[in-house]
């Protein structure tokens, strides 16, 4: 895997001169977004330079979804990724772009064991998890509320479950798809479950952006964002190749396969559709008690 993007120092396109001095200095918008192979896919075009973005300077900051939601506590990044689940908490600092999310429709976050676990039999079970603030885990605690949540890095989880450091995991990302080899077993596949109670894809992650910076350069941001996941959909063989950089123990086919499920339509713009499908989350979460209120979700969109 590829260093940080951090610090990383972007040069001018191809035929773009580089600012003079006179010139007014490009505004830095620092990005964050986790550094798995659907993210890589979907920031291609503005990482690697293939969208002109005049005025500003974007630094790409890659940390797990988990860290990006805790980060955002404290506003570190103008435009991050972060849970849905974690947005109430969130909610007077960032305001959700409607483009750049993930959505599972008729799949999502996966519960495994060692052995065959019928769903019902989770109740008070040792579960590892991805961290308490991401949509997985509160959705696992709509479909089952009463078991003991172990918090670990999502890439440790299938390692904890086969060594039976915990009873069962829940699995984000890549995980989702290349279980099986590792010998476990489906208990239950949670987007399935959601689907069935409300006939809505399940939402999982989308950007936010800092209130801070004001409406019209949200807006602008999010226009970079929405043709940056139109240029991957459109170039998708460049931008398969590129995100194979982080595709964890997966082949061409199994990271195309991933990369469909995540960048897609959903991902270019919510539609009402989608939206509706954040707001029933949000407002299942806040009568659970699981969520903050009040059961409110304000999405910027790019048209003012």
């Amino acid at each position: 895997m590829p260093g940080p993007l951090e610090k990383r120092n972007y040069q001018p396109m191809p035929g773009q001169q580089a600012a003079s001095k006179t010139e007014t200095a490009p505004v830095e918008i620092k990005l964050a977004h986790s550094p798995d192979s659907d993210d890589a896919f979907m920031f291609y075009a503005l990482a690697t330079h293939k969208l002109s973005t005049p005025g500003y300077k974007y630094t790409h900051i890659l940390s797990d979804i988990q860290s990006l939601n805790e980060a955002a506590l404290s506003e570190t990044y103008d435009v991050t990724a972060i849970s849905f689940a974690a947005y109430p908490s969130l909610r007077e600092k960032y305001v959700l772009l409607d483009c750049g999310a993930s959505f599972g429709e008729g799949y999502g976050p996966i519960v495994v064991s060692t052995k065959a676990v019928k769903p019902q039999e989770l109740a008070g079970k040792r579960i590892g998890v991805p961290g308490l603030k991401t949509s997985a885990y509160l959705t696992l605690k709509l479909f089952e509320p009463n078991f003991e949540p172990v918090v670990m890095p999502f890439d440790k989880i299938i390692d904890a479950v086969q060594n039976n450091l915990v009873e069962a995991g829940l699995l984000i990302h890549e995980g989702q798809l290349f279980f099986p080899e590792k010998g476990l077993h489906r208990v239950i596949d949670l987007g399935i479950w959601w689907q069935e109670q409300t006939g809505l894809p399940l939402p999982l992650g989308g950007n936010a952006v800092r209130r801070a910076l004001g409406p019209k350069r949200g807006r602008q941001i999010a226009r970079t964002i929405r043709d940056s996941v139109a240029y991957g959909l459109e170039h998708r063989e460049e931008a398969l190749n590129y995100a194979m950089q982080f595709a964890r123990e997966m082949n061409t086919e199994l990271a195309d396969q991933f990369v469909g499920m995540y960048v897609n339509k959903w991902t270019l713009g919510y539609g009402e559709k989608g939206k509706q499908a954040v707001r029933e989350l949000i407002v299942r979460g806040t009568k659970a008690g699981f969520l903050p209120g009040p059961p409110t979700v304000e999405f910027l969109s790019e048209e003012e």
